[in-house]
């Protein structure tokens, strides 16, 4: 059987000492760049992969973090998950998910236990979970909040939802139109009360009442129905791809192509939409690699800031 590979296989192909290799495997700054480099060549010539439980041992951490999420079937969670997943792997870290079983404290109570159980060295809470995490009260590990305001014991990051539903209302005030609709979504939700105040500012008072979804294609639908239905309706903000997708159905069953539409996300499908959907951009990779980012930093005693948004961007196509 063939022997594994130590650490002080990679000293002597690196030429430097055992402490050196340990600074390097253990993430620590105090390396020269050039030696680093030659610690990491070596590493990946002999397929060398430290112990992650001496490790964690050594140094009191585990190199692991979780993420609590309340659901996966919306597209903003899978996608920032993708990220993360990808930007945690990028710095050695490995990822636990755990999905909340209700909207309760309790529940991201006994994530926060079994997440500690599990040794990780902080957490990130997405979106639908960061209400729920926030009412919980502190947990024993430092936490990531995305799309949350900033609260004692949170690091907060977002998209900027709120200059992206504005940059919406302009293109359609521009384009000529006397007012902007808007189909708003969940009440309670951090982004969706965003994105509507960015719409509220954008359009100036008075604003038309906003008909609210659920997410879902169907219910961007069925308020479709009745948006198609209003004469005065010839623009609409969608709070999302997917309610937009099933808004312009209803406007096309209608047969009022004219309505102008406009999404938020720019999903992967949304360029292939009837007609191709002008929508808002979220940076989901810049998300999930600055919500990792912020929370390795804090782990690392680095300053963070209290809050960081991460910019959106109007992706212009036929719909609106």
């Amino acid at each position: 059987m063939a022997r594994s590979v130590s650490a002080a296989d990679v000293a002597r192909l690196a030429g430097v000492s055992g402490q050196t290799v340990s600074r390097v495997a253990n993430g620590a700054a105090n390396v020269d760049p050039t030696t680093r480099a030659r610690v990491e060549a070596a590493m990946a010539e002999l397929g060398y992969r430290p112990n992650r439980a001496a490790r964690a041992l050594r140094t009191g951490r585990t190199r692991t973090i979780g993420v609590l999420v309340r659901t996966l079937a919306t597209v903003g969670n899978a996608r920032v998950l993708e990220a993360v997943v990808a930007a945690g792997a990028a710095r050695d870290h490995a990822v636990l998910v755990l999905t909340l079983a209700d909207d309760t404290p309790g529940s991201a109570q006994a994530a926060f236990a079994a997440l500690s159980d599990h040794r990780v060295d902080g957490a990130i809470a997405l979106n639908e979970a960061t209400p729920t995490v926030r009412a919980a009260g502190a947990a024993a590990f430092p936490l990531v909040a995305v799309d949350s305001a900033p609260a004692p014991g949170l690091i907060a990051i977002e998209s900027d939802h709120a200059g992206g539903a504005a940059a919406a209302v302009a293109r359609l005030r521009d384009a000529g139109h006397a007012t902007v609709h808007h189909l708003a979504g969940p009440a309670g939700s951090y982004a969706a009360d965003e994105r509507e105040r960015g719409w509220r500012e954008a359009l100036g008072a008075p604003a038309p009442e906003p008909l609210r979804g659920d997410w879902s294609a169907r219910s961007g639908y069925e308020r479709g129905v009745a948006l198609a239905a209003d004469p005065e309706v010839t623009a609409v903000f969608a709070g999302n791809d997917q309610m937009a997708l099933g808004l312009l159905r209803a406007l096309r069953e209608a047969g009022r192509p004219d309505v102008a539409v406009i999404g938020f996300d720019d999903v992967v499908d949304a360029a292939d939409y009837q007609p191709p959907l002008t929508t808002v951009a979220q940076d989901f990779d810049a998300l999930g690699d600055a919500a990792v980012a912020l929370l390795i930093d804090r782990l690392e005693g680095r300053p963070v800031p209290e809050r960081t948004v991460i910019p959106t961007r109007l992706v212009a196509r036929a719909s609106g």
